[in-house]
């Protein structure tokens, strides 16, 4: 019996509670599933990716990016040094439907390893969390 309770103590004080907020859940789930699909796909910038991407941007954003004549990569480097790889970094919560995501991007070859932040702002608009801005 004392060893099961023992057993009890040590399980509920080893546990690590979730500190972030379910908006900020939310969003960073939000970002994986872009930065997921757009890595997948190329990264260089089109009217068709911009077409592509709408569902994870806001109609402010979207209307923004129309205006922008570029092969660049817009989502990430802002240049057409495409990044290899992505991890989903810390959320701060500004209110209830904002919220700024931090996205690290990875470059590794034979001669470069570099690792770079870029901070993206979302915004939930229908219960979606979609990009508004992408800061470098």
């Amino acid at each position: 019996m004392k060893q099961i309770l023992y057993l009890l103590i040590f399980t509920c004080a080893c546990s690590v509670p979730n500190l972030e907020s379910p908006e900020c859940s939310q969003a960073r789930e939000q970002l994986k599933d872009f930065y997921s699909y757009h890595f997948a796909d190329d990264m260089s910038f089109s009217s068709v990716k911009l077409q592509n991407s709408r569902k994870y941007l806001t109609k402010r954003f979207a209307t923004e990016l129309e205006l922008t004549n570029t092969k660049a990569d817009v989502f990430t480097s802002g240049n057409d040094d495409f990044p290899k790889a992505f991890r989903i970094g810390k959320c701060e919560l500004v209110n209830p439907d904002k919220a700024e995501v931090e996205v690290l991007l990875f470059w590794k070859d034979e001669n470069r390893t570099e690792q770079r932040k870029i901070k993206v702002i979302t915004i939930r608009e229908n219960n979606n969390w979609l990009i508004d801005r992408i800061e470098r």
